[in-house]
């Protein structure tokens, strides 16, 4: 496998699809065998800071953080969609925010441009699961497919969730928005959609993994050639500070906090033990890097370059 930080890269392993070679431009990238995989930027959010830190252990909050340069009063989390695609398929993992949801999302057009691969070249769109910053850029202004040509892909149960009349009264009224968001846009894709369940190969060489809490049906998915294997994680492990130094916290993005602090522990438990990289959707550097086991704790080290 050969990973690397902000390497240039020029036609993504030769793969053009007719277009002729990437013009070259600094990504953080990794190859599993024939697949090429690449990190886009969609901006970042801007949240305030208590968003994920209300009702947490203050002083030992203080210790965790003491570390990171984070601002006093919100968060910026960058937004990292993972670009996958060998000779015959442009993937997408995550559509992004598009224009109704951030002003300071919503920029991975310009990204995918710069890459030199246009909307009507992406074959599939995978989804980790369906909050506002993953699943609203399937639609543009006019309320048109943005990826026109592609399929797309969602979990079974992240599918029923957000389909389920119910859930604008139950998901609570901060995330009622949300609910009615995400209908709008599933139904737009539905008749293109196909659905999955856990340990299920979406695409060859790509194999779901259920990571609920996040969300009731949250994705991740291994993309794995032989011994080299990465995890595009989505928010299941969704920062680089207080979820790898305390993973039992719960996290105030969570829906499940209590099902989302299990999943993290698992799957930082894994990923240390095999070594596996990480594609973190809200992980610095591009969001790929290593889990690495510190004493009873985790920490998040970037990709070597």
């Amino acid at each position: 496998m050969q990973i690397n930080r902000r390497c240039v890269l020029a036609g993504l392993g030769g793969f053009a699809l007719g277009q002729g070679p990437l013009r070259a431009l600094a990504r953080t990238s990794a190859s599993i065998g024939e697949y090429e995989l690449v990190s886009l930027s969609d901006g970042n959010l801007v949240m305030p800071r208590e968003f994920f830190f209300e009702g947490l252990p203050q002083e030992d909050l203080a210790e965790v953080l003491a570390g990171y340069d984070l601002p006093a009063d919100q968060l910026e989390p960058p937004c990292n969609i993972t670009l996958l695609r060998d000779a015959e398929r442009v993937v997408l993992f995550d559509a992004g925010s598009g224009p109704a949801f951030m002003p300071s999302a919503g920029t991975v057009l310009e990204d995918l441009e710069a890459a030199g691969v246009a909307p009507d070249e992406v074959t599939h769109v995978v989804f980790t699961h369906c909050h506002p910053d993953h699943l609203w850029g399937v639609l543009d202004d006019f309320d048109d497919l943005v990826f026109a040509n592609a399929d797309y892909l969602m979990g079974q149960a992240e599918w029923d969730y957000w389909r389920d009349p119910a859930t604008v009264d139950t998901i609570g009224e901060a995330r009622a928005a949300f609910a009615v968001g995400a209908a709008r846009r599933l139904d737009a894709i539905e008749d293109r959609l196909t659905r999955f369940t856990d340990g299920q190969e979406i695409l060859p060489g790509v194999m779901a993994h259920a990571t609920f809490g996040h969300t009731p049906g949250h994705m991740a998915f291994e993309v794995r050639a032989g011994t080299d294997a990465l995890l595009i994680g989505g928010d299941a492990i969704g920062n680089h500070h207080v979820a790898f130094a305390r993973p039992d916290w719960p996290n105030g993005a969570d829906q499940d906090t209590d099902l989302g602090a299990q999943t993290r522990k698992r799957l930082l438990d894994k990923l240390a033990h095999e070594q596996t990289i990480l594609m973190g959707f809200h992980l610095p550097g591009g969001g790929m890097g290593r889990v690495e086991r510190d004493g009873d704790t985790y920490r998040f080290t970037g990709v070597d370059t």
